[in-house]
């Protein structure tokens, strides 16, 4: 035995035969053998399906041939390459975005879409830049103060005002004077209540009357509500706070297909499809956060002013070059469109403090 091992070491065909068993560590190192180590010459087979290529990338799965070994700068090309994707798609999506209204949707519309960053993409980026630039610069506060000695005084005023009123109109329609004391009384002590109510830390100018009768029929909600109605001013102002920066990019995302929908109804005939007037939304509504994060950082009054023009000026124009309509066609629709979304952001944000509400405390 040790004679055949002494002659696989040491004959002739020491150098082809090794004493050891082959590890199955060693079997895959020769199955799949490192990258080319030079990164110019053209391999002559995919590294991951192992397919014959000829190209920059594998006809079969579609990764690139030309691979480079795993380093830092790798990694970095990777992800300002994928992710950013600075690689050319950038600059043009972004050109076209802030400066050729409606250009970007028609490209992809036509067909021209590797060239781009894709319309989700490049909304998500918008939208992430803009809540964390708006939290990082305290963009974005509930404005909750509490109510004036002289807000009160105007308060008790108007309803005193607005008592003796009631008492002359009654009196002149023959009410006896028993019920009007006991009304007038009913209305003093009502009085007292709200401006109790009102005098309170924290007190807000809700009317829990209007709001009580449903929230009772829900007892999860009506135990959160009474729970943020005992917080301070500065507490609720913090709840609000943090409801905003956590569900309103949720909130302004979900809004989307509503923007395409009104924009849906508003080209009835068209043609248009609900997937290009999804394509519209995602587009317009990232020009929209890229000048709120331009208008962010601006210093400059002036610079906010042209901002704010251009901002105003984009929509309709994106509207007539996408859709082809009149100039009057193309105003009316937008004004409605304004409008629609306005209120849908209206509903939406109540939504979002809603959420803050019922979460708060957790």
């Amino acid at each position: 035995m040790y004679s055949n091992r002494s002659a696989c070491i040491c004959g002739k065909n020491s150098g082809n035969i090794s004493p050891f068993p082959e590890s199955p560590f060693n079997h895959r190192l020769r199955k799949n053998p490192p990258l080319n180590p030079d990164p110019h010459s053209k391999p002559t087979h995919c590294y991951n399906c192992k397919a014959p290529v000829s190209a920059n990338f594998c006809a079969e799965c579609g990764q690139e041939t030309r691979l480079h070994a795993a380093s830092v700068r790798e990694f970095l090309h990777e992800f300002i390459g994928h992710y950013v994707a600075l690689e050319g798609k950038l600059w043009g999506t972004v050109g076209r975005l802030l400066f050729r209204p409606g250009a970007l949707t028609n490209e992809y519309i036509a067909g021209r879409r590797v060239r781009f960053v894709q319309p989700l993409r490049i909304y998500l980026t918008m939208s992430v830049l803009f809540f964390a630039l708006l939290k990082m610069t305290n963009g974005f506060e509930v404005p909750m103060t509490p109510p004036t000695p002289a807000s009160i005084a105007v308060a008790d005023k108007q309803a005193e005002e607005a008592a003796a009123v009631h008492e002359e109109s009654e009196a002149a329609a023959g009410v006896p004077a028993h019920v009007r004391s006991a009304e007038a009384a009913l209305a003093a002590k009502e009085r007292a209540a709200a401006k109790k109510r009102a005098q309170e830390p924290g007190a807000i100018n809700i009317d829990e009357t209007t709001i009580e009768g449903w929230m009772n029929s829900v007892p999860v909600v009506h135990a959160k509500w009474q729970h943020f109605e005992h917080l301070s001013i500065d507490e609720k102002a913090k709840v609000f706070n943090n409801a905003f920066y956590h569900y309103a990019p949720y909130a302004m995302f979900c809004l989307m297909p509503f923007f395409a929908l009104f924009l849906k109804v508003l080209y009835l005939g068209s043609g248009r499809r609900f997937g290009e007037h999804m394509l519209f939304a995602l587009h317009s509504n990232a020009f929209a956060f890229a000048i709120s994060i331009a208008l962010l950082l601006t210093p400059w009054e002036f610079a906010k002013f042209l901002l704010w023009i251009w901002l105003l000026g984009y929509l309709p124009w994106a509207m007539q070059r996408v859709y082809q309509a009149g100039r009057f066609g193309t105003a009316w629709r937008w004004l409605t469109l304004m409008s629609l979304y306005s209120v849908t952001m209206g509903i939406g944000f109540l939504f979002t403090a809603g959420a803050g509400i019922m979460t708060a405390g957790h």
